[in-house]
This record gives structure tokens, sequence and C-alpha cells, in this order.
């Protein structure tokens, strides 16, 4: 399926307009109140919150970082923009609503006519794959950016599943080559409980992409032909805890650094290695999960590599409080902000080489030792 023999062809740039200009008083933060899911209840089959993206924009809104007016709203993927990416054939399969049914893992959806399957359950994620191309040009641009969605790292060019219908990674990356002449090459840092193995099938003989995937063996998808287009895996066992976890994501981040000079960073950064996660079984704690996008945001900057950040799997109701947490972390210590491409951080070298010691702003002072 996924490296089999059709593909998409290279072909000059088509028109689009999911890249657009932002105004300079933006925040490079992508988000539509479009992004939720809610049909009849049946977004609650499937233990994805279907709301989260929501609840985040609205706590980082409470906290007075973003306003309505001041985050960028993207516009729908059509199927050009899906083209560059997906076949046809895939995009056909998804006008019958047994297959979005099987992708989404919802087996009702099947039931339902596909007019309504493209309007309350595709065009959501349709327009948080705009989301993700368009965060990617904006962190080239203002060397950091998060889309409050996307990170569907299930998809192929060629098929999806796990709640994933389209490949935003793999476009967001096309894209840039495409369109962003000072984009030659690109590293994805998946951080997701769960191995991205449709971003892997979609590079797998690309050099100009570097995967390293950091994921729980035991669990979902199981995709051993995938794992050949990672270039630096790291297998976790089920109930993996913080310390352990945190080494492994600095130590191995430093070394794919050092073997590989991305033009850019695309940052999946899953919520579902959070202890208790149905789906992720691992036992990461939020000050966990924070100190992981601090590590990475640090390495990042530290370089000035531009970042992108997606927000993925997550799968428990608190999950959205501590994605924010985390993004009002990265603003506290100076590794976000409004318009700051040249930024350089001062805690870039204390935090994640010796000792993380973060303080959320909604939770006591944490210390997580690195050695």
């Amino acid at each position: 399926m996924g490296g089999g023999p059709e593909r998409t062809q290279e072909k000059k740039a088509h028109n689009t307009r999911l890249y657009f200009e932002v105004a300079d008083k933006q925040w490079p933060v992508v988000y539509s109140q479009d992004y939720n899911i809610g049909f009849l209840g049946l977004e609650k089959l499937h233990p994805f919150d279907a709301g989260k993206w929501g609840k985040v924009f609205t706590f980082l809104k409470e906290a007075g970082m973003l306003k309505d007016d001041t985050i960028v709203t993207p516009k729908e993927a059509t199927e050009d923009d899906l083209l560059v990416v997906h076949t046809k054939r895939y995009l056909n399969n998804l006008k019958w609503s047994i297959n979005v049914a099987t992708i989404t893992e919802v087996p009702p959806v099947a039931l339902l006519p596909n007019f309504i399957v493209q309007r309350k359950v595709l065009k959501p994620f349709r327009l948080q794959t705009g989301g993700t191309i368009l965060a990617a040009k904006l962190a080239i641009e203002r060397g950091w950016a998060m889309n409050i969605g996307g990170g569907f790292h299930h998809c192929s060019g060629d098929r999806g599943g796990g709640f994933c219908a389209y490949a935003d990674i793999t476009l967001a990356i096309k894209f840039l080559f495409e369109r962003v002449s000072k984009v030659k090459r690109a590293m994805i840092v998946d951080l997701d409980a769960h191995q991205g193995n449709g971003h892997e099938r979609d590079f797998m003989d690309d050099n100009r992409v570097y995967i390293m995937d950091v994921y729980n063996r035991h669990i979902y998808p199981h995709d051993g032909f995938a794992k050949r287009g990672i270039k630096r895996k790291v297998e976790l066992m089920s109930w993996t805890q913080d310390h352990e976890y945190l080494q492994k994501v600095k130590d191995n981040l430093m070394l794919a650094l050092e073997e590989f000079t991305p033009d850019i960073i695309v940052y999946n950064a899953g919520t579902d290695i959070l202890d208790g996660d149905p789906l992720g079984a691992l036992s990461i704690s939020p000050e966990g999960i924070i100190a992981r996008d601090q590590i990475v945001f640090e390495a990042a900057r530290q370089r000035k590599i531009p970042i992108l950040m997606v927000t993925s799997g997550g799968y428990q109701k608190q999950t959205a409080r501590i994605i924010a947490n985390s993004v009002l972390n990265l603003r506290q210590l100076g590794l976000v902000g409004l318009n700051d491409n040249n930024i350089v951080t001062q805690t870039a070298e204390a935090s994640s080489c010796e000792a993380t010691g973060i303080s959320s702003p909604t939770s006591t002072q944490t210390k997580l030792k690195l050695s």
C-alpha cells in the first residue's frame, strides 16, 4: 500500500490558497473553531477527545497569550492541495463512508451518507491539514510555529488509519520543498506514543528527510515495513516513566542533530504518552510532557532551526490543559514569542543538558534530573 508503485508525480507547484501573508500582530499559532468534530455524539465512540483543539485555544486565551484576532485561521486543503502527496485513488476511497469509518475507527460512520461524512468529519481534518501546511511556512518566517491540531502521522499518500485521514506532516514538508527555496532538508521528531508509520512510508526513500521516532513498541500500528523509513528509532517498553523517557529523548535528539542538519524540524508532540492514556500505555507525568517539549524547543532554538509543533494524539480530558501549560512554559522561558525569529534563549544550556527544572504556570516547581 504505502510503499507501492502508485505515487504522485513531481510536477510544477499548483496554485494554492493555503499559503498567505500573516500580520505581524498575529502569533504564529494556527487554529480554527472548525477543527473540532461534533456530530450526534458519534465522535464520543472514539477515545480521542474531538474537542481537544478548542480547549487548548481557550486555555491559552484565558492565560492572556492569545486573542481571537491574534491567532491565524487557516484555509481548508483542496483536492489539488492534497494531490501533492495523496493518490487520486485514495482520495476517491474517502468518498465511501465505510472507508472513512475504518480510518476513524468509528463504525457507525459507515451508515451515514457520504456528504455528511465529508462535511462533519473530513472537512475538519482538511482544515487542520491546511493549518499544518501554513504553520510550516510560518515557522520558516518566524522561527517557530504551532498548529493547535494536525499531526496525522498514521496517514500516508495512499492509505489512512488510526484516526488520520490526511498526511498533513508529509504535505507540509512537500509544500516547503516545492515553494520555499531555502528549505532543502527536514527533520521529523515524532514523540507521539505511537509509531509514525504514515510519514515514514512517504519519506522512506527521500534522503532530504530525517525521521526520529520514539514510540511504544507494543502498541498500534506495528508497521514493520514503515520502520525502514526511520533514521533514529527509539522503541520503548510499556509503562516507561519520566526519567528514562526524557533521557532517551534528549540523548537521541542530540545525536540526530549531530548526524543531520535540517532547515526545519517538524515536531509531532503527541500527549498520549501521559500516564493513564488508554492507548499510549506509557507512564509520563504532566511535568514530564512539559519537560519533553522544552527539550525539543531548546534544541531547535539553540541551533536557530525553525520548528513547527503539531499536537497529534492524546486521549484523556486533561491533555488539553497540559498542552496549554507546556506552551505557556515555553513562552515563560523565552523559547517562543510573537516575533522572535532570531531569539536565543538564556535557559538553553542549563535546563535540557543537566537539570530540567520547569515551573508550569499552573503547577509547583518540578525537578527532573537528566544526567
